[in-house]
């Protein structure tokens, strides 16, 4: 019975290991991990990666630039905002609106936002990339 709860909990560890990774490879493989953390893909990257992201604050406000790069050769249509969050994880401010740019393909395009207020400690960029 003890190898049976065993092996049950090592499967459900199992399963819930590869679902993280599952969703975690959502975004393109050149975009580094640690610019994964602030991306909020909705769907598929289509070949479009953020390269660097610069986060920086000036006169006590989050100012970040963005480096979407197009891996493929085809353009494509990406749609993205960014949502500024406090120090526990609470959206600050009304909300940006969505914004549309193209991404020649092979092309890099960089995008810059700066936050509403001082309370914002965090941001999440938030995408959607369809074909052109």
């Amino acid at each position: 019975m003890k190898v049976r709860l065993l092996a049950l909990a090592a499967a459900t560890v199992a399963l819930a290991g590869a679902a993280t990774t599952a969703s975690a490879q959502l975004h393109d493989p050149a975009t580094p991990l640690a610019v994964a953390s602030k991306i909020a893909l909705r769907g598929e990257a289509n070949s479009i990666a953020v390269r660097e992201m610069r986060i920086v604050r000036k006169n006590d406000i989050l100012v970040v630039q963005a480096d979407m790069a197009n891996m493929g050769r085809t353009d494509r249509t990406v749609f993205y905002r960014f949502k500024w969050l406090d120090n526990v994880g609470n959206q600050v401010g009304d909300g940006e609106s969505w914004k549309q740019m193209s991404v020649l393909g092979l092309g890099q395009q960089t995008v810059k936002s700066v936050a509403p207020t001082s309370a914002a400690v965090d941001l999440r960029l938030e995408m959607n990339v369809e074909p052109r």
